[in-house]
């Protein structure tokens, strides 16, 4: 009697993990709710290098005693920079979380396989990724209409740039969690920019400031940063380790104290 081949064993296909598509969908829906401010577009890319083209042409090309033999738009490139990254973490992320927070969007993340943490990411990345391409327009336009030099050395200058942009995001996650409303969050970010900026530099630069001014403005996440990649721009040389530590202990506090404060409603 005739026996029936065995029928050989065939291996399914393994299903396709879905874990990462909650996340990316996150990312994308977020990125397109930003895409459609236009003006909060706008004001990130376009206000510093509005500052930076009327800083340039109003200063000249003339070498400052007072500013140690640099020109002006050399001393301002590094505080642009900064600025740039300053609006979207200061002024533009605490807002937009905080809306998400009072119109209960957060709140009904928790019931999905969406956690809430996860908005909080994608805000996060794209903040920093429009902060990242403000600052290297800030950069380009400098050296190519000004002659403003190249960060040397450019590791420096990227380690200074994630540092910061790592301690002003916390620091916006901070004040939003410190604010009850969205006019509050508003209202909080507008009055911690716009004194960090001034010890930036961006009214009075540092290299004018008096003594004292300016050890306040090295105490600051945005001096110390500023102050740092003045020192890469203009001096090629490393950042300083006391600066790189004023940048990364404000860092560290503001992500501790937010991550304690901090309602999802």
């Amino acid at each position: 009697m005739a026996t029936a081949a065995p029928t050989p064993h065939v291996l399914a296909p393994r299903p396709r993990s879905s874990a990462g598509r909650p996340r990316s969908l996150l990312l994308r829906t977020q990125a397109r709710l930003f895409l459609r401010e236009p003006m909060t577009l706008a004001w990130a890319l376009a206000l510093p290098l509005i500052i930076l083209v009327a800083i340039g042409l109003a200063a000249g090309d003339q070498h400052e005693a007072d500013l140690g033999g640099l020109r002006v738009i050399d001393t301002y490139v590094p505080t642009l920079a900064v600025f740039a990254l300053g609006m979207l973490a200061l002024n533009a992320l605490p807002p937009s979380l905080a809306s998400d927070r009072e119109r209960g969007v957060l709140r009904r993340l928790g019931t999905t396989p969406v956690r809430p943490v996860r908005l909080l990411v994608a805000q996060l990345v794209i903040h920093g990724v429009v902060g990242l391409v403000s600052l290297c327009s800030v950069v380009i336009v400098g050296r190519i209409a000004f002659g403003v030099r190249l960060p040397d050395p450019f590791l420096g200058f990227v380690l200074i740039l994630v540092l910061t942009g790592a301690t002003l995001l916390s620091i916006g996650v901070l004040l939003t969690a410190i604010a009850p409303t969205v006019r509050a969050a508003n209202a909080l970010g507008a009055m911690t920019f716009f004194p960090m900026m001034f010890f930036g530099g961006l009214w009075i630069p540092r290299a004018t400031m008096s003594d004292g001014l300016r050890h306040v403005s090295d105490a600051t996440p945005v001096g110390a940063a500023v102050g740092a990649l003045q020192d890469v721009t203009t001096g090629g040389s490393w950042p300083s380790l006391g600066a790189l530590a004023v940048i990364a202990a404000w860092g560290v506090g503001a992500a501790v104290l937010a991550t304690r404060r901090f309602r999802w409603q």
